[in-house]
């Protein structure tokens, strides 16, 4: 089989995923958008995370060009993508109990905040812990995630439990277990993962949702603009200002 045909499945295959996400779940979509465009309306904040490779579309709403300016990143050290080596001590650190709430403790995070948390599985303890301790702040919660995980697999959490089972709204990335697209009789494992592909478009569409709702009701969005059109550092610098005590990542 021609590199090209592969390339063409891959595409395929992704394409595929993002119409039944598009389909299945646009109402869950709209809701998680008028959740974040509520937390903005309401003085609340608005963060992000995500594990490893999960951490890439979370970091994707952040200080974006076109996105919401009030997105922060809730960063947990060694577990956003792979920073850390061994690379697999990230992955490690997701199975340990207790993190989360570490990491809760000392963020500024709270009551009336809106959590978005992104993880492909949702069975390890730290994304679990996540939600649970985000929601008993009083911390509004929309999980990203592959809902085949609950079904299929085990969760690592001694509650037994998923993200899923923890949060306002769950987005399903509708991702197989595994990750991996394309399979081939001289290939030993499938290959091609499509979960980054298709959970950032999920939060894109979720963070377009919530700009139109904000519209909707009167209230200006705080969008950032891009630093590479003329204008833009102005427009991002009044943004920040006016909300500066919601943008924790230009501190």
């Amino acid at each position: 089989m021609s590199d090209r045909r592969l390339a063409g499945q891959f595409f395929d295959a992704a394409i595929g995923l993002l119409q039944r996400v598009r389909d299945e779940e646009a109402e869950a979509v709209e809701a998680a958008g008028k959740l974040l465009a509520d937390t903005v309306a309401d003085g609340g904040r608005l963060f992000a995370f995500g594990a490893g490779h999960s951490s890439l579309a979370a970091q994707d709403v952040v200080y974006r060009a076109g996105g919401l300016a009030l997105m922060n990143l809730l960063a947990v050290p060694g577990v956003v993508g792979v920073d850390v080596t061994p690379a697999t001590l990230g992955s490690a650190l997701e199975r340990v109990d207790g993190l989360a709430g570490a990491v809760l403790d000392t963020a500024p995070i709270g009551a009336g905040d809106a959590l978005v948390i992104v993880s492909l599985s949702g069975r390890n303890a730290l994304p679990v812990e996540m939600a649970l301790n985000a929601r008993a702040l009083g911390v509004r919660v929309i999980g990203v995630t592959s809902v085949a995980y609950a079904t299929e697999t085990k969760s690592r959490h001694a509650s037994g439990t998923f993200l899923k089972d923890h949060c306002d709204v769950v987005l399903d990335s509708k991702i197989a277990v595994g990750d991996a697209e394309l399979t081939l009789d001289s290939v030993p494992a499938p290959f091609a993962p499509a979960s980054t592909v298709v959970t950032a478009a999920l939060l894109q569409a979720v963070m377009a949702t919530a700009a139109g709702s904000l519209a909707e009701r009167g209230v200006e969005p705080p969008l950032l603009r891009s630093g590479n059109v003329d204008g833009g550092h102005e427009w991002n610098g009044r943004i920040m200002d006016e909300y500066r005590e919601r943008i924790f990542y230009r501190h």
